[in-house]
């Protein structure tokens, strides 16, 4: 059962659509982050991930939690049904058209030396599709969780008037000019529209 506790604020969604971005609208908005700083800013993301490793094994540590109260933090799509019911989250939910997340992540495979099989691109994005659709209908089925989808393209193309949806998701008090401020088009480089 939730508790009456401010909320753990999630900014969620596939690989490389756009949630380093949105964590750092949300920090220059005047949230606090829970991070490490141990992935450090690199090509694929000259402004930092905003990563907390201690994420990546929710599953069976949830002891960090506690500390995640009135920040914010990335969780990949996955780990969300592994949060326990007894806080409330507010969940900010990337999308980004699936064959831009795709060039991004081939892009970023090719710089660190790897590469994806030969025609799997088709498979991964079905994969992908279906496992955002069946996250969104975990969250919208808990009443711990509230969940606001952000369109990358919008976000880019639209800013003032995306800033302003997720402030008032998010309570009203973020400092939009701010959060405007740290959208880069320039960062926007896989486009398919």
């Amino acid at each position: 059962m939730a508790t009456t506790e401010q909320p753990i604020i999630i900014v969620s969604g596939l690989p490389r659509s756009g949630t380093s971005l949105m964590m750092q609208m949300l920090v220059a908005g005047g949230i606090p982050p829970l991070t490490d700083g141990i992935r450090q800013p690199d090509a694929d993301n000259p402004r930092g991930y905003f990563e907390f490793e201690r994420v990546k094994q929710l599953k069976h540590d949830k002891a960090w939690l506690a500390d995640a109260t009135g920040k914010v933090v990335k969780i990949v799509h996955l780990l969300l049904t592994e949060l326990p019911p007894d806080h409330n989250y507010r969940v900010v939910f990337m999308r980004r058209h699936i064959d831009e997340i795709l060039a991004s992540q081939q892009k970023m495979l090719q710089r660190s030396g790897r590469t994806r099989p030969a025609g799997n691109a088709g498979l991964l994005a079905k994969n992908f599709i279906a496992q955002v659709s069946q996250v969104q209908q975990w969250l919208s089925a808990r009443p711990n969780f509230r969940m606001l989808e952000v369109w990358h393209h919008d976000l880019i193309a639209h800013p003032q008037e995306q800033v302003a949806r997720i402030n008032t998701f998010l309570g009203g008090a973020l400092n939009e000019t701010s959060m405007i401020t740290a959208i880069d088009p320039a960062l926007h480089r896989n486009r398919s529209i």
